[in-house]
Order: structure tokens, then sequence, then C-alpha cells
């Protein structure tokens, strides 16, 4: 953690600490989220949410004028919990005023080797497999992984960006890999991917896997070299997700429109869904900054550095 901070701290960072509890705890369909009642004497009660992330207040932040700051936040999500996952979990967010995610990657390839330095360890190590980040990173982007290691050309099964077609993905899907009753087309992304790609990522060097298509990035802006795509990029080590970055979206009239399509997706599978922060779309009309954003899941890079089996090893206390 010292390391950590050390590392924000020479680039000029603000280390900030915002509120937990919140108004919207954040939109993704497929996150759940603690649930609670704020009491205010004399004004009655309102419903409030433990935030699965600490972006929107962070955001706020870069609005005010902060050009660069990050925070190490406790986050919550309900109904989560293995190996990787954990109900309360340690996050490390840091944004950047007038950068791109390119920026965000050149980062993560300083941060790592620093963070394992501190742990004393040659390499991160996870399930029999080791990465090293002092040597060259692997960087290839989401549509290369598809054509490397399943043979599938993805961006032709997304005519429609936002309505990428089932039909062609399953068409061209590795055997074993047909839709279940009632699968999207990123259901079955997502089945491929864990299956066949995943694995093989960030090993034996760690991987920045960049460029998703823009279905799949509602708080990303779209690429400026191919509008299937929006700029987000993921961090793999040893086939673990670490860090999910982002070219951040600052048109608050299309967050709008994103946020409720995630709304309408969650209440269609889970039948709920949260509301949408205010304050936070008033924040990008009055005007953010172009910037760029990342979340890293900090229980898993100490797992990693310390060679450690699972994420509760790594915890102080765990949730009992």
């Amino acid at each position: 953690m010292a390391a950590i901070r050390a590392f924000f701290a020479e680039d000029g960072f603000l280390e900030v600490e915002t509120p937990a509890l919140q108004v919207s705890p954040g939109l993704e369909p497929h996150i759940e989220a603690f649930a609670t009642t704020l009491k205010t004497p004399g004004e009655g009660s309102e419903p409030r949410y433990l935030h699965t992330s600490p972006e929107f207040a962070m955001k706020k932040l870069l609005v005010a004028g902060l050009p660069r700051l990050f925070q190490i936040a406790h986050s919550f999500r309900n109904n989560d919990r293995g190996l990787t996952h954990h109900p309360e979990f340690t996050m490390l967010e840091w944004y950047r005023a007038g950068a791109g995610y390119f920026d965000l990657m050149a980062d993560c390839e300083a941060l790592l080797p620093r963070a394992l330095a501190a742990a004393g360890r040659p390499a991160f190590v996870w399930q029999g497999r080791e990465s090293d980040p002092n040597l060259p990173w692997e960087r290839q982007s989401v549509a290369e992984a598809f054509r490397r290691y399943v043979g599938i050309d993805l961006l032709a099964t997304a005519p429609d960006p936002l309505s990428p077609s089932l039909e062609r993905l399953a068409a061209c899907a590795p055997k074993g890999m047909t839709p279940h009753e009632g699968d999207s087309w990123e259901d079955l992304f997502f089945r491929i991917f864990l299956e066949h790609i995943e694995p093989r990522l960030g090993w034996p060097v760690p991987t920045l896997l960049y460029d998703y298509p823009l279905s799949m990035a509602a708080l990303a802006r779209p690429s400026a070299q191919d509008p299937r795509l929006a700029e987000r990029f993921e961090l793999y080590v040893c086939g673990l997700e670490l860090a999910n970055g982002f070219g951040e979206l600052i048109d608050a009239d299309q967050q709008r429109r994103r946020f409720e399509a995630d709304q309408a997706k969650a209440r269609a599978l889970y039948g709920r869904a949260y509301p949408i922060d205010e304050d936070f779309l008033a924040a990008l009309h009055y005007g953010m900054p172009e910037s760029a954003g990342i979340a890293l899941g900090v229980d898993r890079l100490v797992m990693l550095a310390s060679g450690a089996p699972g994420i509760e090893e790594v915890l102080w206390v765990p949730v009992a």
C-alpha cells in the first residue's frame, strides 16, 4: 500500500476520499448492490446504496477541477463471493484529466513492477502461472484475441455496434458453444471469452486487452478510429482480470441513454434497477474535461504478488 501511494505521489496525484453511501451504487446490470436507508431527523427516509466503485463521486471531482486524483476505497458488491471475489473489497481508482486510455496503460506498466518489488517477489504467481511485469508487456485488441484464439472475426458479428448479432456470433462459435435459450450476444461472447481466451492472457507477461465492442462499455467514449469500438481496456495477469480502464464518456445525453438501457436490461434480467445519479449527469452537463480513468482490484494485486491461492488469504479479516 505504501508503494502504491508513493507511485501516485511522485506523479503529482492527489489522494481523495469520497463517501461509500450513494444515491446510485453504479448501473452495471449484472452487479448487485447493498441497499440501506438514510434517515434524516425531521426530513424522513430515503433509499441509499453502498457504492460498487467510487467512480461517480471521483468524476464529480474531475469536474470540480482536480486534474489527477486517486483513491483506495472499500467497495461493496452483493451476491459475489468466490476464489477471486469478496463482498467487501479494496479498489484502487485513478483519473487523469487531459489524458487517454493509453496513458493509463503506461501507468499500469509502471505501477505493477513497483508493487511486486514492494512484496519482495520475482514474479506474480497464481494457479501455476507466472507473470513477470519487468519484461515487455503484451498488448492486443479484443478483436485480435478472438481471431488468435478462436478464429472468430468478432466485429463481423456486430454490424450494428449497439445491437450485435447473436446469430452471427453463434454461426462461428467454437464447438460446444451454442447459445442457450434466452442468451444475448454478450452472454455468448463471455462464454467464449471465459473458456477459450481469458485463461491464456497475462502470462508469462501481463496483457493489456483493449478496444472492446461499443455495446460492452457503458461509461467509455466511442473510438475515433472505429465507431464499433469503445476506448476500454482490461489488464490481465496470470489469467486473471486485474483492472478495467476507459477513455471516459463526457457526453451527458449519451450517458443518460446508456444508463437507461442498463436499467432496462437489469429489470428484464433481475427484476430490479438502481436509480441514476442525477447530480453526476448534471456534472457532465456542466463540463467534465477529456479524461481517462481506471479501477484496479487491490486485493487481487496483493494475492498475485504474494502467491496466495485465493482472495480471502490476503484480507485482514474476511466478511463472516
